[in-house]
C-alpha cells in the first residue's frame, strides 16, 4: 500500500437503525457522533472468510440481538451477524450508571473524583470491548481501537434514557 492509501479491510460507512434507539440527552448523542466519526477515521474490520472491503456496517437492535448487517461500500450485502445482548447486559449497565455519575462530576466535582470515575468509566469501556472481541472472533476481525467505538455505538442502541 502506498502511503495515503486506506486498507479495503475497513468501514467507510456506519449507520444505527433510528428505530432502534431510545430517546438520549445530548451526552449519549455525542458519544455517538464522536464514536462514528472516529470509527470512519480509523479502523481494522474484516468478516471472516470474506476477501473486499471497504464495508459499510447498519447497526440495530432485533428482539434483544444486535444485528451487524455487513455489506461493501456499494450496499452488496455481505453478511448479517446476530449477537446475543445478554453478554453485554450487565457491562452495558454498570457502564451507563458510571457515565452518569462521571456527566454529573464533570460539572461539579474535583478534579481528583472526576479522574478516579473516568478511570472506572474507561476500565468498564475497556472490559465492553473485549466482550465484543470475543463474541465477534469467529465472524469479524476487529483491533482493540474499533472493538471500543463499537461498543461506545452498541451501548447507544441499548440507551432507553
Amino acid at each position: 500500500m502506498s502511503g495515503g492509501e486506506k486498507p479495503a479491510a475497513r468501514l467507510v460507512e456506519i449507520t444505527l437503525d433510528e428505530e432502534s434507539i431510545g430517546r438520549s440527552g445530548p451526552d449519549i448523542e455525542h458519544e455517538r457522533a464522536v464514536a462514528i466519526y472516529d470509527l470512519i477515521e480509523d479502523n481494522s474490520f474484516a468478516p471472516v472468510e470474506h476477501e473486499g472491503g471497504p464495508y459499510a456496517l447498519r447497526l440495530s437492535m432485533a428482539d434483544n440481538r444486535l444485528v451487524f448487517d455487513i455489506r461493501l461500500q456499494d450496499g452488496s450485502p455481505v453478511v448479517a451477524h446476530l449477537l446475543s445482548m445478554t453478554p453485554f447486559r450487565r457491562i452495558v449497565k454498570d457502564y451507563f450508571m458510571i457515565c452518569d455519575s462521571y456527566y454529573q462530576a464533570i460539572r461539579t466535582a474535583t478534579p481528583d473524583r472526576i479522574e478516579a470515575i473516568d478511570m472506572g468509566r474507561r476500565g468498564l469501556h475497556d472490559e465492553g470491548s473485549h466482550i465484543l472481541m470475543e463474541r465477534l472472533k469467529d465472524k469479524v476481525t476487529v483491533d482493540f481501537g474499533t472493538a471500543r467505538r463499537l461498543f461506545t455505538l452498541i451501548c447507544v442502541l441499548h440507551w432507553k434514557g
